[in-house]
Order: structure tokens, then sequence, then C-alpha cells
């Protein structure tokens, strides 16, 4: 099986493969559809991936959908493929599966890998279904995940320890991975690369987690790490934002890349020049999104290089006097960098005052706007499949299916947690209104995502 390995020096990584994973780039009309369990289904990499797209492709649309069901094993995502998959008419389709396929608790029996092997038996018969009816829909561009790790190894709690489950998962990964290449389909590694990084951060502290809150679900770090993993095998990693080298000396410009540099004027003490970028800077969430979630999107920043490889707007100036420089966007202070400084580069991605970073926050929260609002619409798609398909109530959504919902919620927490959302979502002008809102939401994010010109100042601080 091949690995793919995240080597880390100090918090630094860069990612290195034996093999390098290869996917192609999402095109303009794509329609992406994210296929698997309560990794996809509650988590936030697929919205990562997009976000990245809205703000360095702004004129390029896309379209993802969230196509994870809670729990779901490779039987349950093969109930509703046709149904709530096919009908989004993805041009492009993810497929994640095994978390739950692997087991939990049947690991302590003693005929415990009897068990499972048993079960995957029917497992890769129910996939080769799937797979079969993908093969039939060529226009589908097929893109096989090996899902986030379980990790068995962190000293964070004693808990949900189920031995030999990590092993399991290995081996439908690498089913999985077969599977890509027999059917000269694309695949990304979550699994190897995630791994690594639980045993080394281990290594130096035993509570260290991607998956902290109970082994299995990746909290928001982990998921940019995901998005990082899948974005670096589409080639998106060392696409600048900007890469501007402006000679102070004689006002010309060395370089610039996915910019323009216009009306270069200075004296002793000074630098000016309008900056128009063909891309924003990559907005990073600084607090925790999603139920049970404790890390913030921007955690992942001491365990990868996110900024180095996917977020680069790197300002440098050489031929500046010596002494100090206050950097002006639009008339406004963004803070004060030597000479020097802005001779090896300064990037301005990570300044989050800027005009430009401004501009992509609020990107960034009609996309968690619209994750919201189309979790509400998962929920619902899981109580149909997980619940009501089984009382044969599927789509019912009358008095009855809800008089049942009720029933079983009383001892069911899964049932329970989704009752609220079900008695509003089995209305279909309300789904049809959330979509709606979605549709508005995705709308807004592509009319308001459009670079725009900038004054960019250099002031000498003692002038």
């Amino acid at each position: 099986m091949r690995k793919l390995f995240l080597m880390l020096i100090g918090g630094i990584g860069i990612f290195s493969a034996t093999q390098a994973q290869k996917v192609a780039p999402f095109k303009a009309g794509d329609r992406v559809a994210f296929v698997g369990n309560s990794i996809t289904d509650g988590g936030h990499y697929h919205s990562y991936i997009w976000l990245y797209y809205m703000t360095h492709f702004p004129n390029m649309r896309i379209t993802c959908f969230n196509a994870g069901i809670g729990g779901d094993a490779i039987g349950q995502i093969a109930d509703r493929f046709d149904d709530d998959v096919l009908s989004k008419k993805p041009t492009v389709l993810t497929l994640s599966w095994g978390m739950n396929d692997s087991g939990y608790f049947e690991w302590y029996r003693a005929d415990a890998q009897d068990v499972f092997d048993k079960r995957m038996v029917t497992s890769y018969k129910t996939y080769d279904l799937v797979a079969d009816k993908l093969k039939q829909r060529p226009e589908i561009r097929t893109i096989l995940i090996g899902g986030s790790p379980y990790d068995e190894t962190s000293k964070f709690t004693t808990k949900n320890i189920w031995p030999h489950k990590s092993a399991a998962l290995a081996s439908i990964i690498a089913h999985q991975e077969q599977s890509a290449k027999d059917n000269h389909w694309a695949f990304v590694d979550f699994f190897h690369p995630m791994t690594e990084i639980n045993k080394r951060w281990q290594a130096k502290d035993s509570t260290f987690s991607l998956t902290p809150n109970d082994r299995v679900h990746p909290d928001n770090d982990g998921h940019l790490i995901m998005a990082a993993i899948f974005l670096k095998a589409q080639g998106m990693d060392n696409k600048a934002v900007a890469d501007i080298n402006i000679n102070a000396a004689n006002k010309s410009v060395v370089k610039a890349v996915n910019c323009k540099i216009t009306g270069i004027t200075g004296t002793p003490n000074t630098l000016a020049f309008t900056y128009l970028a063909n891309s924003l800077p990559y907005p990073l969430d600084t607090i925790p999104r999603s139920w049970g979630n404790h890390k913030k999107q921007s955690d992942a920043l001491k365990v990868i290089p996110f900024n180095k490889e996917f977020n680069q707007e790197v300002l440098t100036v050489k031929g500046l006097k010596k002494g100090d420089y206050s950097l002006l966007i639009d008339g406004e202070n963004m803070g004060t960098w030597s000479a020097g400084q802005f001779a090896d580069g300064v990037n301005m991605a990570e300044i989050t005052n800027t005009p430009q970073y401004q501009q992509a926050i609020q990107i960034r929260e009609l996309n968690e706007e619209r994750w919201e609002i189309e979790r509400r619409l998962r929920m619902y798609i899981w109580m149909e499949y997980d619940f009501l398909k089984g009382k044969n109530l599927l789509y019912n959504d009358s008095n009855a299916a809800m008089d049942t919902v009720k029933k079983y919620a009383v001892r069911d927490i899964f049932v329970n947690g989704n009752k609220d959302n079900y008695m509003r979502a089995r209305y279909k002008s309300l789904r049809d209104a959330w979509q709606k809102e979605m549709n508005v939401l995705t709308d807004q994010i592509y009319a308001i995502n459009k670079p725009q010109s900038h004054r960019i100042e250099l002031v000498a601080s003692d002038k």
C-alpha cells in the first residue's frame, strides 16, 4: 500500500510522497458531490475546499454538495445513492466510507476478526454495486477518498479504544485504493498522512490527536488538514494569491504574479502603487464551528504550513533605505516592517485587517451560513434513510411519520437529536425555502468575491 507521509520539523510540515497523489482540479461549472458518513455530514473539509476555490478562483464558479449521512456504512450509502446523490447531477463525485464498516464494540469479542471478515464480504459486494453504477456514468468524474483515521494511540482519554479497528480501517482503504487503480479513478489518501501527523505529535505530547473528541471525528483543524491534502493532490499548493516584487530604487516591477501593478510613484521616504490581484487571501477561521467541536480551523497552522503552501500574498520591495516602513492600504495602516523584512517579502495574507482579507472574511461567513442550512437538509435525509425507511415511511412526512419520530425519540438518542429539525424539514415548503436561501448565499458569494484595486503605500517611519 502506498503511504503518504507528512514530515514535520518544529511544527512546520512539508507533504511528500513516495508516489504523489494527483487529482484533476475542479473546473468552471463543476457540481461536486462529497459522499460519505458523519465525517462528511457534520464536517467541514468540503466547505473548506470550496472556500479555497471561492477565494482563489473568483471567476470560476463551482457548486459543492454535502452528501454525507452520520452513521452510514457502505450499505446505507448504496441505499440512498440514486435518490440522494445522483439526483444532485454531479459532474464530480468523491466517495469516502469505511469508518462504520470497520466496527466498534465487536472488537472486544474473541472472534472479532472473523466477524469483521464476514461483514466485509457483504460490504465489498455492496461497494461493487455502487462502483458499477459509477462505471455506467462515465460523465461523472469519480474520486475515491481513503478516509480520516481512527486514532487508537492518543492518551487524551481511556474511552473509545477498540482494538484492531485502525488496522481494519487501513485494510478497507487499501481495497479502495486498489479499486481506484483498477477503475482508473483518482484516489486521495487522508488516512496515512493524518495517522503520521498523530504519531509524530504524540511523540511530543501523548494527548495530541486530530480526532480529539472521540478518536473518530476530526475537529476543525483536522478538517483543514484534510482539505489541504485534497487541494495539494489537485496541485493547488504554491499557487500564489499574488507575488509582487518591486525595485524601489528605480520604481520598477520586477515580478507581478497573479496580479497587476500600476502607477508606481515614490520619494526617498515613500513608495506607492496600485495593486489588483486575481485572487483573495484564504480567510482562516478563528472560532470553533459545529456542535461538539473545540478546535479552530486556524489551529491547523500549528501542524501544517497552510499559509506557506496555499496562502501566499507576498509583497517584496528591494532598494528601500534602511529603517522601518509603515504599510498603508487605501490609507489605513496595516503595520510596520523593516526595509530588510520587505526585501525578504511580507506575506499580506497573514495580515487579517487588510481590505482584501476583510473581503474574504465576508465570503467565509456567507459560506458558513450556507453550510449551516445545508446541515438541516442533511439531518432531514438522515431521518428519512436511517430511521423512517425502516418503518416503511420513507418520504412519507405525514402526521403518522411525525408521531413515529416522537414515539421512538423517547428511547433513541439519534432520533431525538434530529426530532426538532424533522418537525420543520418534513414540510417541503421549508426545504424549498432553505434551498433558495443557500442559492442566494452562493450567488452573493460569487457577487462579492471579485478582487478590488487597492492603493498600497510604504512610508518611512522616521519621515
